[in-house]
């Protein structure tokens, strides 16, 4: 059994600590060049760095790809990372729930903000076709969804959702370059808390480097990282109704 207070990474054998590394360097291909990488690699505190790939992706940028071996190891029981707390529920579950509980359709409002075009993620929660044989939020009968797409502004999504009087707001952040994703959540929560609208509104995030934990530091109610599916949001979304409006089983 594997010593989970004593885990290091896998290669081909346990525990022999085996990593992959790929960058690329500022510089033009040549043998001084693949000896740069491998030396940064060693300088990491890595052992037996070996490029194994090495390619010019232009006249002065390099591409490598190294393996290496990792003398460290970490004890998984001190770790805590917080996570969305919710029973998955099913498409149909949910639309009963919604009918019998709040005997009204949850008006949801989803956007990728600002300098975002990245549609794929708010795509896949909210389209009819969803992904991955997971259905979106326009399927279900009793959710009234609207996906305003990339690139929309904050002022332009908080117009809309107090438009039609949005139970939630789902934000789609893929874009992370300099942090822009922490700039443009940040504006959209300051604005809604501007506008009164905050308290009214679950506002959800989502995205390949968003965590539950950033999220609400960021002043949201939840945060979904990969491998989320509408199914998973819509299940917070009607426990979090029903956890605010204090709604009995």
């Amino acid at each position: 059994m594997m010593d989970i207070t004593n885990v290091r990474p896998y290669g081909d054998t346990l525990g022999d600590g085996m990593v992959q590394l790929s960058f690329t360097l500022p510089v033009a291909f040549s043998g001084a060049a693949k000896e740069a990488a491998r030396q940064l690699v060693s300088d990491m505190g890595l052992e037996e760095a070996a490029v194994v790939h090495a390619e010019a992706i232009s006249d002065t940028f390099s591409y490598f790809v190294i393996y290496a071996k990792c003398k460290n190891t970490v004890d998984m029981t001190k770790i805590v990372v917080p996570e969305v707390t919710l029973e998955v529920l099913s498409k149909k579950e949910i639309d009963e729930f919604i009918q019998q509980k709040i005997q009204r359709k949850l008006n949801v409002v989803g956007a990728c903000i600002e300098s975002d075009a990245h549609t794929v993620g708010i795509d896949a929660i909210m389209n009819m076709k969803g992904f991955n044989g997971h259905k979106g939020l326009e399927s279900y009968h009793e959710i009234n969804a609207v996906n305003m797409g990339a690139q929309v502004e904050c002022e332009e999504l908080v117009r809309k959702a107090s438009e039609m009087e949005a139970d939630a707001i789902l934000v789609s952040q893929v874009v992370t370059q300099k942090n822009i994703h922490i700039t443009n959540l940040t504006k959209l929560a300051d604005m809604l808390e501007a506008e009164g609208l905050r308290d009214k509104i679950t506002l959800v995030v989502g995205g390949p480097r968003i965590t539950h934990e950033l999220a609400k530091e960021l002043g949201y109610d939840a945060g979904f990282g990969p491998n989320t599916y509408a199914e998973h949001v819509a299940s917070f979304l009607v426990q979090q109704y029903k956890n605010n409006m204090n709604i009995l089983e």
